[in-house]
Parts: C-alpha cells; sequence; structure tokens
C-alpha cells in the first residue's frame, strides 16, 4: 500500500467536518506515509500507540457533538526541541539521550487542546544549530526534491514532514532563519511569528532573545489557522507580549472580501537585490513574485537598510553568546546524559559535554564564551547589540515607508549535502533571514517558483505585530499562483 500525500489542513478539516474521513484514518495514513519516506529522515520518532488512541477519542468527540474546534482530530509533527509531557525532547542530541520532559510546551498544549494529535517528533540540528541538519547526532533529513541536497535547518526534518506530504501541518522554531528556509528550500511556506507572539516555554533554549516557534504548512491558510490557535500571552514565559491570540484567519477573509492588495506598500531593500553572491534565478523569481504582487493592486516603493551588511556577524556573535550560557546548564548532573567512570565532579562534567555536544554545538559555545569573556565582551558582545539596535532602526524607518518588505528567503536554492562544510559558508546562507529574528519582526516564506528544478522562496518581512498582515499578503499571492502545488519528486509515492 502506498498512502496518498496529505491534503492541506483546511481540506482535512472539511473532510472530518463532512463524515467523509475519520480522525483514525487521518492518523494511519500520516504513520503510513512516514514510514514510505523512512529514507528522507524526516522522523526520529513516532507516536504510534499513542496517536491512535488520540484519534480514537477525536472521533468520538466528534460523534457527540463536542469537538473541540476545526483542527480537532488532526495529525500533525513537532521539532525534537519542543517538550511534550512525559516524552523525550532530546535536541537531536547525545547529551540528552532518554530526557523526558515532565511538561508540555505551551504552544504544543494550545494546539492539544484544539484537538491535534502529534504523530511524532521531526529531525532537526542539534540545538537548532545549523542550516541543513548535517548537524543532527542521528543524520541529516534528505530533500524530496532531491535526496542528495538539503533540507535546510535547523527545522529540516519539520519542513520535510510536510513537503513529503506525511502531515498537513508541522512544527519548528527559527532563531536565524531555521523554519523559513527550510520551507524555501522544499517548496513549501514556513513562518517565523513576531518575537513573543508564541509563548517560548517548553521550547529548549539555543539563544533566548531570537527563538520563535512557528508552523510550517503548505499553504498561508493553512499557518494563519495554527497561528491563531497556539499564540497569545502566556503568563509562564517572561518574554510574551500581552497580546490575545491572533486573527489571521479574519484578516484573510477580509482579504479575500477586498478582492485585492490596493493601496498595500511592499519595500524593496537594494541591499537584498543586489547582494553579491545571489543566484540569478533566485532574484529573478522573486522579482516575478513581486510583480504578481504589483497586479493584485499592491505598489513597490525602495528602501534601504543600510547595516543589513553586518547582519550576520551581528547575529553570529550574539546567538553564540545566548547559547553559550544557555547550554551551561547540559553538564552531566541536572540533564541527559553523564560520563561514567569519572574520577571527581569536574571531569565528569567535562566528560559528559565532550561526549553528548557535537562538533558544531562545541564550536559555538566556545565562541560564545569566548565574545563574553572580560576582555573580549565591549569588542564584540557590546559591539554587537549596538549594531542591533541599529538595524531595528533601519527596519523602522523602512516601515514608514512600506507595509511589508519583500526579498528572498535564502540566496540560493537547496545545496548538496557536504558543499558547505566551511562553517562560514553555512552561517553566510543566513544573509536574508536573520535580521527578523534580531529585530523581532514576523517574517514568512512562500514558495513562488523553481529555479533549475529546485524551489525558490519569497520572504515577506513585516514590522513587529504585523503577522496578520503578512500571512494576507502571503494568502493574496498564493490565490493568484499555484507553485504552493507543485509536489517534489519524491512526495508523489512512497520515498
Amino acid at each position: 500500500m502506498v498512502a496518498d500525500p496529505m491534503p492541506t489542513l483546511r481540506e482535512l478539516a472539511a473532510s472530518l467536518e463532512a463524515g467523509e474521513r475519520s480522525s483514525l484514518e487521518l492518523v494511519e495514513q500520516s504513520l503510513t506515509r512516514a514510514r514510505e519516506c523512512e529514507s528522507l529522515a524526516a522522523f526520529l520518532s513516532l507516536r504510534e500507540d499513542g496517536a491512535r488512541e488520540e484519534a480514537r477519542a477525536a472521533d468520538r468527540r466528534r460523534a457527540a457533538g463536542e469537538r473541540r474546534s476545526p483542527l480537532d482530530g488532526i495529525p500533525i509533527a513537532i521539532k525534537d526541541n519542543i517538550t511534550k509531557r512525559g516524552e523525550t525532547a532530546g535536541c537531536a542530541s547525545r547529551i540528552l539521550e532518554g530526557y523526558r520532559s515532565p511538561f508540555d510546551a505551551t504552544a504544543l498544549a494550545r494546539l492539544e487542546a484544539a484537538g491535534c494529535i502529534v504523530v511524532g517528533r521531526t529531525n532537526m540540528d542539534e540545538f537548532a544549530m545549523g542550516s541543513s541538519t548535517e548537524n543532527s547526532a542521528y543524520g541529516p533529513s534528505r530533500n524530496p526534491w532531491d535526496p542528495e541536497r538539503a533540507p535546510g535547518g535547523s527545522s529540516g526534518g519539520s519542513a520535510v514532514a510536510v513537503a513529503a506530504g506525511v502531515v498537513p501541518v508541522a512544527l519548528g522554531s527559527d532563531t536565524g532563519g531555521s523554519i523559513r528556509q527550510p520551507a524555501s528550500f522544499t517548496g513549501i511556506v514556513g513562518m517565523k511569528p513576531t518575537y513573543g507572539r508564541v509563548s517560548r516555554l517548553g521550547l529548549v533554549a539555543f539563544a533566548s532573545s531570537l527563538d520563535q516557534i512557528g508552523p510550517f504548512a503548505r499553504t498561508a491558510r493553512d499557518c494563519a489557522w495554527v497561528l491563531d490557535a497556539m499564540s497569545g500571552n502566556d503568563p509562564g514565559d517572561s518574554t510574551s507580549l500581552p497580546d490575545p491570540p491572533t486573527r489571521s484567519t479574519d484578516a484573510l477573509t477580509d482579504a479575500l472580501e477586498m478582492g485585492d492588495l490596493d493601496g498595500l506598500r511592499i519595500g524593496l531593500p537594494s541591499e537584498y537585490f543586489e547582494l553579491e553572491g545571489a543566484a540569478p534565478g533566485v532574484i529573478e523569481r522573486v522579482r516575478e513574485a513581486v510583480a504578481e504582487l504589483e497586479a493584485a493592486g499592491a505598489r513597490t516603493v525602495p528602501v534601504s537598510l543600510p547595516n543589513s551588511r553586518f547582519a550576520v556577524a551581528c547575529y553570529y556573535l550574539v546567538a553564540t553568546a545566548e547559547a553559550s550560557s544557555n547550554l551551561a546548564r547540559f553538564d552531566g548532573a541536572r540533564y541527559g546524559r553523564r560520563a561514567a567512570g569519572a574520577a571527581d565532579v569536574g571531569e565528569m562534567i567535562e566528560r559528559s559535554r565532550s561526549e553528548g555536544f557535537g562538533a558544531e554545538v562545541k564550536r559555538r559555545i566556545l565562541l560564545g564564551t569566548f565574545v563574553l569573556s572580560a576582555g573580549y565582551y565591549d569588542a564584540y558582545y557590546k559591539k554587537a547589540q549596538q549594531v542591533r539596535t541599529l538595524l531595528r532602526d533601519d527596519f523602522g524607518r523602512a516601515f514608514e515607508e512600506c507595509d511589508v518588505i519583500a526579498a528572498p528567503t535564502s540566496p540560493e536554492t537547496a545545496f548538496r549535502f557536504g558543499e558547505k562544510a566551511d562553517p562560514l559558508a553555512l552561517y553566510l546562507s543566513d544573509v536574508y533571514t536573520v535580521s527578523a529574528n534580531l529585530t523581532g519582526t514576523p517574517a514568512v516564506s512562500v514558495p513562488c517558483g523553481l529555479s533549475e528544478g529546485l524551489p525558490v522562496g519569497l520572504q515577506l518581512i513585516g514590522p513587529a505585530r504585523g503577522d496578520e498582515t503578512i500571512l494576507r499578503v502571503a494568502d493574496a499571492y498564493q490565490q493568484r499562483t499555484s507553485h504552493h502545488e507543485a509536489r517534489p519528486p519524491l512526495a508523489g509515492a512512497g520515498a
């Protein structure tokens, strides 16, 4: 038996509501599809028994007229750094092998309260550090468009699970582009909400001032539905915005009623479209997408982000400094792996961390510890925070002139495994995405065509709390195009 790829979230919800499908059937389809696509290594584990039990409960609720929400009974997947009570949350790292979380992440708890069913945990770069999933302790996920190419990272497994049709929706985390870049590489939609829109409680921290949970889906409409369900203030997260849940779905409905994007201003930063090293095919597809938005009534305006040339350097100083601090808790005494046979506590900590962390995590811890050290704090970390302020000012001025900023998501299409062996080359692939994390602004990647047979992503960036706006524009674009309907070669049947 070959399981069909999953339709969109809204299509599945409609079939459940009409009684055409049961939740148990959807979960079985998802699990079968996951096994058939096992060679893509999207998942680190599946919840077969638990998902089936929850599906039966969802079917009983629906039969009794007690449906929790339109999402009730829908299978989803979650990245391995999002906690679920009583289950593993290993961050694709040896140091957390066997660790079981005592609580649910707030974002996940809200989706489960709406009736969503987790079918499995997805692969990722260890502790979300990477852009290809090559840094996973369990090997990389593979891109369904070409299994010799990376699916992006660090949320590569979640992107593959949606692109290959295993689930209609998956959760990832975005610290410097870790949702948007994999979405671009695999031809789906991926969104990083405004910082603080979605609770970080239960997201294992990489860089606390940058991390944000967000959704993957085939359409912006599906992302809006998920964002509305999991957003809103969380008293357990001190960085959570004091806002109610978003109403993105209402914004999309309004957009359809208006029929176009009349009056919307799209900012085009020259620094992004004239970037040295950006693939011509990527720039061409993005310009075509902007022309489509203009045809829908939007108008383009030039904007400038002069400090964007410092964004990658700024990001890797801030992110590694916060990682060095956050990962200090993984010492062999409190969580996960503990080295055996150590002579004393000092040796136990040293060996546990040496054995448990991979090379990229060690590299970033060392860099972060260096930039926070007494002799270099002012020269590096303090300077990076000053540049971060300049970037915020740049974006603030730009959004006085426009409503959204359009740009490529990545300067290239999916690269082959091993092509970015030099860490600096891999870091530079984040050039278009890190600024949204440094400034806390929302951003979404939408598929906008192919270049040499591989997907290209259009990135839409909005001002803080402008989540509904960028989803409205993304949805309007998808209403006028069919790029999101393209299926990768390995998604048409078992991989």
